[in-house]
């Protein structure tokens, strides 16, 4: 099944650097796209401000939409109860709900490499999608609770669903350097050019109902950590970015 190109696609987190590489590129493939975020979003004017654990403001932003790409959300470990519950667990929880009611046909959502954190560490690799989870912390275990949610939306409700298992995508100066100083980075990273890429073939791809979990990141330096071979066998996405493309650009101090 293809998509309505003349329906909308919903972005949450359109104004973090993967959610803008993700707008930019559906916008230059042809496609109306609605942002969500706490602040406005580059690259479309068509964008909502609020909050993913308000419930309301998230259905009206989805009302309409063929398909959601859930990218929001609290990018990486802290307080579960302040920080990750509201965001991360209620607020999946209402982009699902959202994108169900608002009757999108297919729903991404971020998830992450995180998930398999131990065996990305200790192997064996590459890490493969149906390969048991090893979650870090909670941030992890989070993930994998929208991955399992995700699984029964598309069951329930007769909707594609793809868990998107997301390379290191650096944000910061800080997070940036991180990366650079660990071997292991340089095999996970992620480029935004490739991120955009994917998402705009992830939109475009004919596809049937169903749950699918795919890692998605750019080509490793020296050792496949992560197998890319389902995310080709699916949708016909490879990378083309290798680290340190594309890593620094839009970094600001």
């Amino acid at each position: 099944m293809q998509l309505d190109r003349q329906a909308f696609i919903l972005v949450t987190g359109s104004a973090g650097r993967i959610g803008q590489a993700a707008v930019s590129a559906l916008v230059a493939a042809g496609w109306r796209v609605r942002g969500f975020d706490r602040l406005p979003s580059p690259g479309t004017p068509d964008f909502v401000t609020g909050d993913l654990a308000h419930t309301e403001t998230v259905r009206q932003a989805a009302a309409g939409a063929t398909g959601v790409i859930h990218l929001g959300g609290v990018p990486d470990d802290e307080d579960f109860l302040t920080r990750l519950l509201p965001n991360n667990v209620i607020g999946s929880y209402n982009v699902l709900e959202a994108a169900r009611l608002g009757g999108a046909k297919r729903v991404l959502v971020a998830s992450s490499g995180q998930v398999n954190w131990w065996q990305q560490l200790e192997g064996p690799h590459p890490v493969r999608p149906q390969d048991a989870y090893t979650p870090r912390e909670w941030y992890s275990v989070g993930k994998i609770f929208l991955e399992t949610a995700g699984m029964t939306y598309a069951r329930n409700y007769d909707l594609t669903v793809l868990a998107i298992r997301l390379g290191w995508c650096p944000r910061t100066p800080e997070h940036l350097a991180e990366l650079e100083a660990t071997p292991r980075g340089h095999d996970t990273y992620l480029s935004p050019a490739d991120a955009g890429r994917f998402f705009a073939r992830a939109m475009a791809a004919e596809l049937d109902p169903g749950f699918h979990a795919l890692y998605v990141a750019s080509r490793p330096v020296r050792h496949r950590i992560f197998d890319l071979e389902p995310t080709w066998r699916l949708l016909g996405w490879e990378p083309a970015d290798q680290w340190p493309q594309g890593a620094a650009v839009g970094i600001t101090e």
